[in-house]
């Protein structure tokens, strides 16, 4: 019981903090003012008007002079505005103003009590709002609607407040309930995306340092035999000048391949290409790749075409990586073929292109991933890469590259599960399942109940009505037996009290009302017609209207 208590008491705020508080929350709310929403503001102020205000004025039928119209519209649009710092109390201020007089306001009420329900959070302190506007709601009925009394005047009171105060604050509060999930559910998507890139870089990044570390100790360790058996050639007597040209070569091959290698290991290792390799590696650097391939006996050339044009070190970086892997690749399954490499400035886009001409001798077998990862090299850089043979049996690498720095798809770490995770999605918990249910539920019984009501007391039977012709039959001075037995008997239309706002009734005269059968529903009342009688004669015969 005493848990159940807990979770029932309010959550009372710190009397001392409260106000500052509510300054800092409302201050920011300001900061966030947009033009739409001052737009909305306005639209809502110019709907409420013309419907609550603005026809009365016309048609004359409002009670108010032009002057007090003004100074209640200045007063609805002040209501209004409360909203935004007070929404309880601008919706009970409303209730009262609206329903204890007689002049219109159905619009601003409904407006009102939506934004209620959107604005206050805690259920008590809606629950609260809900009671007292009911409260005011039969209080200012009872003041402004006297006549309309008994179980049918209570039932429209009550309509009329669940239709106009109970159903809209049930669907503010709903669509509050409903954009307070989205918001909490994307935060957390966001919240998890971030944690899995994180868990999947941190994966990354070891597989990574344990391939750098693989490389390191092993490759490393080839090249640097072969580099220190070439410069021990380099010294050998016996050699004549293209030997040792060939050695020095050779050589100079292994120490760059070293380099290279220390340059892989550390992108490995960081996880992003190293600055001084991308400074280095660049377009312009194509003329020494072409001029160390010619001095391993490479026949190359170069042809440069269009204006140079400044590029990002991204795309720099991918055309040198293009025309080194071309002269590679050239060199390991053409060996002996003409090699040309082009390097032209298009009006918008950079094109590498390395073909070579047919092989002089049978290609080496086997192929590798170079071309894999120099299509991956590209397309992160923003580029288009084509591979294919010629039709004159050579073979062609050429790659487009665009003059500014793009963000191709996938740059970004990947979302998928890392280590086994399981992608199923999340079991929806309970608060996500019904939030929201119970206020749309709520407002379906409101409804229910309404028609329901209504269906029942427009199936009752109605005889008790007076047509014209019978009224304007029955004069003064006839015997209250004739009378009687011409008027309708049955049951009464559900008005009330139909005695209301009738005359005075004859000194010791006992009076019959019944309903006239024409009504005008344009007087916003309803004819009741009235027979008195005294001493056993009709005395008195009239009409008057039960004002709604």
């Amino acid at each position: 019981m005493t848990s159940v208590v807990q979770r029932l008491r309010p959550a009372l705020p710190d009397l001392r903090e409260a106000p500052a508080a509510f300054l800092r929350a409302h201050a920011e709310r300001l900061r966030r003012v947009t033009p739409l929403r001052v737009g909305r503001e306005v639209l809502a102020v110019l709907v409420f008007v013309g419907l609550d205000l603005f026809p009365g004025w016309v048609s004359g039928s409002s009670p108010l002079s032009g002057w007090a119209m003004i100074a209640l519209g200045i007063g609805y649009v002040a209501i209004y505005l409360t909203r935004l710092l007070f929404p309880a109390v601008a919706l009970l201020a409303a209730t009262w103003v609206v329903f204890s007089s007689e002049h219109g306001g159905i619009a601003l009420v409904v407006m009102l009590a939506y934004a209620a329900g959107y604005r206050i959070a805690p259920w008590q302190r809606a629950l609260l709002t809900g009671v007292l506007a009911l409260a005011l709601h039969m209080f200012a009925w009872g003041v402004s609607t006297p006549g309309l009394s008994g179980p049918f005047g209570q039932w429209v009171m009550l309509t009329v407040y669940c239709m106009v105060v109970a159903l809209p604050f049930l669907v503010g509060r709903y669509a509050a309930q409903r954009n307070a999930l989205v918001a909490a559910l994307q935060e957390r998507e966001e919240r998890v995306v971030r944690e899995r890139r994180m868990v999947s870089r941190q994966v990354r990044l070891r597989e990574r340092n344990r391939i750098a570390q693989d490389m390191h100790d092993s490759l490393g360790h080839r090249l640097s035999l072969i580099s220190v058996h070439a410069g021990a050639l380099t010294m050998d007597t016996g050699l004549d000048e293209r030997q040792r040209e060939a050695v020095r070569v050779l050589r100079s091959a292994a120490l760059t391949a070293m380099e290279e290698l220390r340059g892989v290991i550390g992108v490995l290792r960081r996880d992003e290409e190293p600055e001084e390799d991308q400074v280095r590696r660049t377009v312009d650097a194509i003329d020494e790749l072409v001029d160390g391939a010619r001095r391993a006996g490479v026949r190359v050339s170069l042809v440069r075409g269009g204006q140079p044009v400044p590029l990002p070190a991204k795309v720099s970086h991918a055309a040198y990586r293009i025309a080194q892997e071309g002269l590679t690749n050239a060199n390991k399954h053409a060996p002996g073929a003409s090699v040309q490499v082009t390097v032209k400035y298009e009006p918008d886009a950079l094109v590498v292109e390395v073909r070579n001409n047919p092989p002089r001798a049978k290609p080496a077998g086997g192929g590798g991933f170079g071309l894999i990862g120099l299509g991956e090299r590209v397309r992160l850089a923003g580029g288009m890469l084509h591979v294919g043979e010629l039709p004159t049996g050579g073979f062609r690498i050429a790659a487009v590259l665009p003059y500014e720095d793009t963000a191709a798809a996938g740059d970004e770490p990947s979302d998928d599960p890392v280590d086994g995770e399981a992608s199923a999605p999340a079991k929806p918990t309970g608060i996500r399942k019904w939030a929201g249910v119970g206020s749309i539920v709520l407002a379906g019984v409101v409804v229910l109940v309404v028609v329901g009501g209504y269906t029942w007391i427009g199936s009752q039977p109605v005889t008790k009505v007076v047509s014209q012709e019978l009224y304007d039959s029955v004069s003064v001075g006839q015997s209250q037996a004739e009378v009687m037995a011409r008027l309708p008997g049955g049951a009464e239309p559900p008005l009330g009290d139909i005695r209301s706002k009738a005359a005075p009734e004859p000194p010791g005269a006992r009076c019959e009302y019944r309903v006239a059968d024409v009504q005008t529903y344009s007087s916003r009342a309803t004819k009741i017609v009235r027979f008195c009688f005294a001493n056993g004669t009709l005395v008195e015969k009239n009409t008057h209207l039960q004002g709604m």
